[in-house]
């Protein structure tokens, strides 16, 4: 891959660099902006922001034009994500599951009708989606989920639960994953489709995690009535549906940028902390920690050109994607390791606390990041993939 951007890709990346200057909300990044708190705040604000994405003309910057998107390529989308996490702009993990995975799902497998309803909607930000794929005892397996729906005329009949679904207690709608036919083989059997969140039917627990924040959630299905019409591609035939939702998950993620703000941010936290008469930065073993976190953060942004080159030359996403997922999750825990290691007990005060260094970040991130190896596949998944189907491992 040549790294040297050519004309059009760094007048791109100026572009968006210019309009994120532009556009983020005033004061935004500095200490007297008042970010939301609630989760009905934070929901509120992700919609508002969606909406001057939307008009900017930066919203779904890979959708096809037809859809309403910008129909840019993969190179595109990265440069975007990059300038994004650079600029620090708001999170949107709250519409992420519709703007990065319902979205493309509906554009490659929906009806027409499913496009025309719901993709303007998605784009703009006005309706929150959740994503019912993972059960208690069907997570990184999935196709060994249990959730049943009859099908009875035009309709499917659904009982069973779900878990760790994100924003359920806020989603409008739900990407639903059933099992059809029970006695199919475990990746046969399953259909697809689209969930009304207010159908009577539907209860949503939400699941406190150790950070304090609760936008996990168990959802339970009781003969809950889903139009046939909502289904997405053919019933029993949902697997192939999912690869395509999943091929999505990655795409041309930039996590490497997060990490090389963060890499600074630790590097100046050694720098002010004391230790030993001195700056914890003086410490040969932290400056070791500091390097290590360095080199890697460089070993992560390779890995992901290395996928995007992936991605050019065959057209879409590839087993390596797991390699990326693998390196950065565990990569962030060992940052964050490092960053509390610096502060010594001060390192675990949360934000509420007088003692605590910049806004309990680090202590929240702490314990944030030990989710990073569980969601989107655990690392004992993604390190499968890697042997079967990149190395090409016997099983």
């Amino acid at each position: 891959m040549d790294f040297r951007p050519t004309e059009d890709e760094a007048r791109f990346r100026a572009d968006v660099r210019r309009w994120l200057r532009a556009n983020l909300p005033p004061g935004w990044g500095t200490p007297a902006y008042r970010e939301p708190a609630t989760g009905a705040e934070k929901v509120a604000f992700a919609k508002s922001w969606q909406q001057t994405l939307f008009a900017g003309g930066w919203a779904g910057i890979a959708w096809p034009k037809e859809y309403g998107g910008r129909g840019a390529g993969i190179v595109e989308q990265l440069i975007f994500n990059e300038e994004y996490a650079a600029a620090r702009a708001p999170d949107m993990i709250n519409l992420a599951v519709g703007l990065g995975l319902v979205g493309p799902t509906l554009i490659a497998c929906g009806q027409p009708w499913q496009k025309e309803r719901f993709l303007p909607t998605i784009l703009r930000g006005d309706e929150i989606w959740c994503q019912g794929f993972s059960e208690p005892n069907a997570g990184s397996d999935l196709a060994a989920l249990k959730t049943r729906a009859e099908i009875r005329g035009d309709e499917l009949v659904v009982s069973g639960q779900k878990i760790w679904c994100s924003y359920a207690h806020h989603a409008d709608w739900c990407i639903l994953v059933v099992r059809t036919d029970p006695n199919a083989p475990k990746h046969k059997g399953l259909t697809f489709a689209l969930v009304d969140m207010k159908s009577p039917g539907i209860t949503i627990r939400p699941l406190r995690e150790m950070t304090g924040e609760a936008w996990f959630n168990e959802v339970f299905f009781d003969e809950l009535h889903v139009p046939r019409a909502n289904v997405v591609g053919e019933i029993n035939r949902g697997w192939d549906v999912v690869i395509t939702t999943l091929s999505h998950e990655r795409g041309a993620a930039a996590p490497h940028t997060r990490l090389q703000i963060e890499r600074k941010l630790l590097a100046e936290l050694a720098q002010r902390t004391a230790r030993n008469g001195g700056s914890a930065a003086a410490d040969p073993l932290v400056r070791q920690r500091l390097a290590q976190s360095w080199i890697e953060v460089e070993i992560l942004r390779v890995t992901a050109y290395r996928n995007i080159s992936v991605m050019l030359r065959s057209g879409m996403p590839g087993p390596q994607g797991s390699i990326l997922k693998l390196f950065w999750s565990e990569l962030d825990q060992r940052m964050k390791d490092t960053a509390v290691e610096i502060l010594g007990a001060a390192g675990l005060l949360l934000e509420d606390s007088p003692r605590t260094v910049d806004r309990g970040f680090w202590s929240h991130d702490l314990l944030w990041s030990r989710a990073a190896t569980i969601y989107a596949g655990t690392s004992e998944v993604q390190r499968n993939i890697i042997a079967q189907r990149v190395l090409g491992l016997p099983r």
